[in-house]
């Protein structure tokens, strides 16, 4: 009888743990290749969305851009009974504030909030940029179509928009397109100022730039590979003594490489990999590309957890380029560039991470673990209101992902018995009774 019940529990443990939502795969089967194609070929038709441009034609510049922006999320809210909170965020920047702000300029984003229906306050937010630019980035006059860069990010924001507004979620999820990305990151330093002010409680931020090319200048065409960058510790923290402490800890414990926005990245290659294997994410241990920034960095300068999501195979005669043919070689952001198939796939990719995310109840706040001189590891986390169960993670100290788990249901500490503390990295994330999971939490506590 006791092996009989031991088999139920351990059935019912599978099934809950190992089953997927197929949800989450029609989310898939909707995003439309069409209407990225239409969305990023309205924006390229702009001429430019320079940060600087125009701002009064019905035709031309970056106002026309984010008045569209700005009728499609209302379009969406329509279609969803009013599901969406649709308006402007806005901050003055004065001239001089860098050499790329050679006027006064009112930098403009355009926000759609889904609120969630338990956790209205918690957000999953997904960006791309509407400004562009060419060769000079003061030149806020010529063409600058910025097809792949960033009407891409931008369309696949709105087509996610579209798909998941006709779902409800516990947590609330915001798409926004945000400006001056090009000229210093202003508008994410704005967003990021605006959710610190209303105590937006961020569970991340992915940040959508260029996902529409797939043939690099390394000679290499791959429409499957794509790149998450993300940092290895995001915090705000800015007292020399709670760092050196933090550091400390660091050295001892580990968790180099385990700050909330790496564990948001492992978060999207865990859930891309279970709902679209056919893709490749790569996991790159770089806030970005090398000495270069996007639109995540003002976020995790502010302490939330954010990562940017773009092609893999960059071709750089099509990116911050003047239109022209030199050599045999078009050089330009434009339409034909963009391969529309994959970048339905990195839409799709997004789309699926913030269902699951908006999905899943909180992550566990502490997490203590012990072990020391034992072989077997510890661990003791918070109880989170609305988890059905939870998830203990465990991978090598040298693997990218983690490898390893085991569910359990009503108990709030565990034992793994067998798995010597000293060899393993360990997290914990709760699970909701749809089997979706939070973002993975490093220990914060030593238990002894």
């Amino acid at each position: 009888m006791n092996k009989l019940l031991v088999l139920v529990t351990l059935a019912l443990t599978i099934s809950v743990t190992a089953q997927t939502d197929q949800k989450i795969y029609d989310i898939i089967d909707a995003i439309s290749e069409e209407n990225l194609r239409e969305d990023v070929k309205t924006l390229a038709d702009f001429g430019t969305r320079h940060t600087l441009s125009d701002t009064l034609s019905q035709t031309r510049g970056i106002g026309v851009a984010r008045r569209w922006i700005k009728s499609e999320f209302e379009t969406i809210s329509k279609d969803c009974n009013d599901c969406l909170e649709v308006f402007y965020q806005k901050d003055l920047v004065k001239k001089g504030e860098n050499q790329r702000i050679v006027k006064d300029v009112m930098v403009v984003n355009v926000v759609g909030i889904q609120r969630g229906t338990k956790y209205p306050n918690r957000f999953i937010i997904m960006s791309g940029d509407i400004d562009s630019r060419v060769s000079d980035p003061n030149d806020f006059t010529s063409d600058a179509p910025g097809a792949n860069d960033n009407a891409t990010g931008m369309a696949g924001t709105i087509e996610a928009a579209r798909v998941l507004s006709k779902y409800k979620f516990e947590n609330s999820i915001i798409y926004v397109g945000l400006s001056g990305e090009e000229q210093g990151l202003f508008g994410g330093k704005g967003l990021a100022k605006y959710a610190q002010d209303h105590n937006w409680d961020i569970i991340g931020v992915l940040n959508n730039d260029m996902i529409g090319n797939i043939s690099g200048v390394d000679g290499v065409i791959d429409n499957r590979t794509f790149r998450i960058f993300s940092e290895p510790i995001t915090t705000s923290e800015t007292d020399p003594e709670k760092l050196a402490n933090q550091a400390r800890a660091r050295r001892f414990y580990g968790g180099e490489v385990d700050g909330t926005s790496r564990q948001l990245a492992r978060y999207v290659h865990k859930t891309t990999k279970t709902y679209m294997p056919e893709m490749n994410p790569m996991l790159i241990y770089r806030l970005d590309r090398f000495g270069r920034g996007g639109h995540h960095r003002p976020f995790n300068d502010a302490g939330f957890p954010g990562l940017r999501i773009m092609e893999a195979h960059e071709n750089y005669t099509q990116q911050h380029q003047d239109i022209r043919t030199e050599n045999g070689i078009n050089y330009g952001d434009t339409f034909e560039h963009v391969n529309f198939p994959y970048c339905k796939k990195l839409t799709a990719v997004n789309a699926i991470t913030m269902a699951s995310l908006a999905s899943a109840p909180p992550s566990p706040t502490e997490i203590s673990i012990g072990g020391i001189v034992e072989a077997s590891a510890k661990l003791k986390w918070s109880k989170v209101e609305g988890a059905k169960g939870y998830k203990i993670y465990w991978r090598d100290t040298t693997s990218p992902t983690w490898d390893h788990s085991r569910y359990v249901e009503d108990i709030t500490e565990f034992t793994l018995d067998g798995i010597v503390i000293d060899n393993s990295f360990f997290g914990v994330a709760a699970v909701s009774a749809g089997g979706h999971e939070s973002v993975v939490v490093f220990p914060n506590k030593i238990l002894r």
